[in-house]
């Protein structure tokens, strides 16, 4: 199977960020992708208001981004937001999974109070995992904050998940960058699963400084193996990365290093 990793900046406005997601998946689908992977908050970027677009798995973003889907043959994996608790007071951080004979979500389950940001002031936590099959290859999925605690990556990897996908918008400072790729090789080696991280691209990279402490983007979308090697990566700058996914280095990971056979659960 074919995946790509589409590294872009979004910002306030929806139909901009839609037509990203339009040209991005079109290239995705050009250069052979059966699966292609967008950040979180690809629906609008942080640092704006979020109530006030929110909306349902059925609603206008999410069903454009079903038909492009649909349309194109493909399967999109982006960011969005949907009705939270307390009467519209909060949002809850969604991934959406779409494409033909497919659908599904995932609510983001560590929020991300750290660093001066606290989104569980305006966002609902997740509390299930989720996994999703395609093709004969089963996904878990991830977001983020998510990527500090490898027992989502585990779960999954318990769940039947051969590969873990996680979208973020990562804060920027010194070593953001650096701690995101050594964390997305850490779960890889948790959970012996390859690892599919996508970030927001670095909005320094075009022109854009960062201001507030609302976390954009730092780039350095990854692909890492399941023995924690940088298979690909790309830098600060929008892009699309592609990769092949091979479950037969799984399988090979877990029988020379079982660690989820061989843990204990306390």
């Amino acid at each position: 199977m074919r995946a790509a990793l589409a590294q872009i900046i979004t910002g306030r406005d929806l139909a901009e960020n839609l037509a990203l997601v339009d040209r991005y998946a079109r290239q995705a689908k050009a250069g052979g992708a059966d699966l292609v992977v967008f950040p979180e908050a690809a629906m609008r970027a942080f640092g704006n208001s979020l109530l006030d677009i929110a909306e349902p798995l059925d609603g206008p973003w999410a069903s454009r981004v079903r038909a492009l889907a649909a349309e194109l043959g493909i399967v999109i994996v982006a960011g969005m937001f949907t009705p939270g608790s307390g009467g519209g007071a909060k949002v809850r951080n969604t991934l959406l999974v779409t494409g033909p004979g497919l659908e599904a979500s995932y609510d983001k389950i560590h929020l991300f109070d750290a660093f001066g940001f606290a989104e569980s002031d305006t966002v609902d936590a997740g509390t299930e995992p989720v996994t999703f099959e395609l093709g004969g290859v089963t996904f878990g999925l991830a977001t983020c904050y998510d990527i500090r605690f490898p027992d989502l990556f585990t779960e999954n990897a318990d769940r039947g998940a051969d590969v873990n996908i996680v979208c973020a918008s990562w804060g920027s400072g010194p070593g953001k960058a650096e701690q995101w790729q050594l964390l997305a090789r850490a779960r890889a080696l948790d959970s012996t699963t390859l690892v599919l991280a996508c970030g927001q691209g670095d909005p320094a990279s075009v022109g854009h400084p960062v201001k507030g402490s609302a976390p954009t983007g730092v780039g350095h979308s990854v692909v890492v193996s399941p023995f924690g090697d940088v298979l690909d990566e790309l830098g600060g700058s929008p892009g699309l990365l592609f990769a092949e996914l091979d479950t037969a280095a799984v399988k090979e990971a877990r029988a020379k290093l079982p660690v989820l056979a061989n843990r204990h659960k306390f």
